[in-house]
C-alpha cells in the first residue's frame, strides 16, 4: 500500500534528493525544504520505492500537503523511473490502481511555463484561469504562492460626480515615516512574521497566568560537575539546561494535565513527554527543538541530542524530527545573565517554563545567619483554560524539589 510523504511544517521545497523509482530506506533524507530560513531535511516515513512526487522545487508548501508517495518495489511498475508526477503513480501489487490526485505537472496554453501540481489543484479549486497567472518560480513556473496571491483584475470604478457628498472621515491609521537618512525600513522575514503571528495568537487567545519560584541550585551545580567528571571519557557534557529539561519532564509525569494541548472543544493529554527547547538563532529569532521522551531517555544521550539539535538549528540545517512533537516547552535566558522572565505559551501547548541564570546571592540560613547561596528563578506560564493556580503551584514545588535533590534526575529508586 502506498504511503504519503506529508509536510509537517510550512515552507518552500528546495530540492529532491531521490527520483521516482529510487529505493528509499526508512528515515532516509529524500528532500529538503526551506522553513523560516532553516533548511529542513524531509525523511522517508517508511522504506520502499519513491512512487510519485506531487510537489516540485520552488513550490510553496503548507503543513499537511502531500509531497509524494512511497510504496513496495512491485508497485513501481515499468516505465515510471523517469517520471516525477503524482499522476503517473503505478498500480498497487493487488492490481488496483493507486489513488492519486490528478495533479500532474503540465504545460500551460500558448507555450507558457509549467505549473506545479499543488498550484494546479488550487487554481482548479478556486476557478482561476491559469493563462492569466504570472509565474514567479524558476523559469517563470507557476507555484502555489502565485495562485494564493492572485487577484483578478477588475475594471476601475467610474469617477464620482463632482456633487458627491464629502465622505466621512476615516479612522486614524498609523503610517510609517517616509524614508530618509535617519530612518531605516526593514521588511520582516518569514521567521519574524511567524513569531509575530504565533505570539499574537497566544496573547489574544490564551489566558496566561504565571507562578515564580526560586530554586537552590547549589546541589545541582555540584551534581553536574560530578556527572561531567564521570562522563569525561565519553566526550558528553551535561548542562544546567539539560538538567532543567529532565526535571521538567519528570514533573510533567506527575502532572499529566499540563502535558496537554488545548483544541477548543477538548484537551488532549499526551502519554509521551517531549519537551521543546527554545534556541536563539545567530541572525535573530528563535526555534524550538524537541527532546523526545525527555523523562525516560538516558540523561547523557538526551544531552548529546540536545546539543546536536541546537547546533543544527544555529547552522540552519535541522531535521523535521528536531522540530516536531513538543508537548510542553522551556526557555532559558541564563546565558545573557537574565535573572527572571516569563515566556509566551506556544499554542496549542498548555504551558512553558522559563528560567534565568544561576546567581550568587545572600541567604539567611535556618540559624538566622547570613551566608552565600546560589539561586535560580523559574517561572511557569500556564493556560488557565487547562489548569489553575493550585496545580501550577504544586507543579513548581515538585520541580524545585527535583532540582534541589538532583539524584532523582537519574531515576534512581528512593533518590527523591
Amino acid at each position: 500500500m502506498a504511503v504519503d510523504i506529508t509536510a509537517t511544517v510550512d515552507g518552500t521545497l528546495l530540492n529532491w534528493l531521490k527520483d521516482v523509482g529510487d529505493s528509499v530506506g526508512d528515515g532516509e533524507v529524500i528532500a529538503e525544504m526551506d522553513a523560516d530560513k532553516a533548511t529542513l531535511e524531509i525523511e522517508a516515513p517508511a522504506a520502499g520505492v519513491l512512487l510519485a512526487r506531487s510537489a516540485e522545487v520552488g513550490d510553496s508548501i503548507r503543513e499537511g500537503d502531500v509531497l509524494g508517495q512511497l510504496g513496495a518495489a512491485e508497485e513501481a511498475g515499468a516505465g515510471n523511473g523517469d517520471s516525477g508526477s503524482a499522476e503517473e503513480a503505478p498500480a498497487a501489487a493487488n492490481g488496483a490502481a493507486v489513488e492519486t490526485p490528478p495533479e500532474a505537472e503540465e504545460a500551460l496554453p500558448e507555450g507558457r511555463a509549467r505549473i506545479s501540481p499543488i498550484a494546479r489543484r488550487l487554481a482548479r479549486e478556486r476557478g482561476i484561469d491559469l493563462a492569466r497567472v504570472k509565474g514567479s518560480g524558476p523559469g517563470g513556473r507557476v507555484v502555489r504562492a502565485d495562485i494564493e496571491n492572485y487577484r483578478e483584475e477588475k475594471p476601475a470604478p467610474a469617477p464620482a460626480a463632482a456633487s458627491a457628498a464629502t465622505p466621512s472621515p476615516a479612522a486614524p491609521q498609523r503610517t510609517p515615516p517616509p524614508p530618509d537618512e535617519d530612518v531605516e525600513h526593514v521588511r520582516p522575514d518569514s521567521m519574524r512574521r511567524r513569531i509575530a503571528a504565533t505570539t499574537i495568537e497566544s496573547q489574544q487567545t490564551i489566558p496566561h497566568f504565571y507562578i515564580t519560584m526560586d530554586v537552590d541550585v547549589g546541589p545541582l551545580q555540584a551534581f553536574r560537575r560530578q556527572l561531567n567528571d564521570a562522563l569525561e571519557a565519553s566526550g558528553t557534557r551535561v548542562t544546567v539546561n539539560d538538567l532543567v529539561v529532565r526535571a521538567t519532564a519528570l514533573t510533567l509525569r506527575e502532572f499529566p494535565n499540563l502535558n496537554s494541548h488545548w483544541y477548543g472543544d477538548r484537551i488532549v493529554r499526551y502519554r509521551r513527554i517531549n519537551v521543546g527547547i527554545a534556541v536563539a538563532l545567530p541572525a535573530g529569532g528563535l526555534m524550538y527543538v524537541v527532546a523526545q521522551d525527555a523523562d525516560s531517555a538516558p540523561l547523557e544521550e538526551m544531552a548529546a541530542n540536545n546539543r546536536a539539535m541546537a547546533l543544527r538549528a544555529r547552522e540552519g540545517r535541522v531535521k523535521l524530527s528536531d522540530l516536531t512533537g513538543a508537548t510542553f516547552s522551556t526557555s532559558n535566558l541564563g546565558a545573557w545573565g537574565v535573572s527572571h522572565f516569563a515566556a509566551v505559551i506556544n499554542p496549542p501547548e498548555a504551558g512553558v517554563l522559563a528560567f534565568g541564570a544561576a546567581q550568587k546571592v545572600p541567604v539567611v540560613g535556618e540559624d538566622s545567619q547570613l551566608t552565600a547561596g546560589e539561586r535560580m528563578s523559574a517561572t511557569i506560564s500556564i493556560d488557565h483554560r487547562v489548569s489553575d493556580g493550585a496545580e501550577g503551584a504544586a507543579f513548581m514545588q515538585r520541580f524545585r524539589e527535583l532540582l534541589e535533590k538532583p539524584l532523582a534526575l537519574l531515576g534512581w529508586p528512593g533518590a527523591s
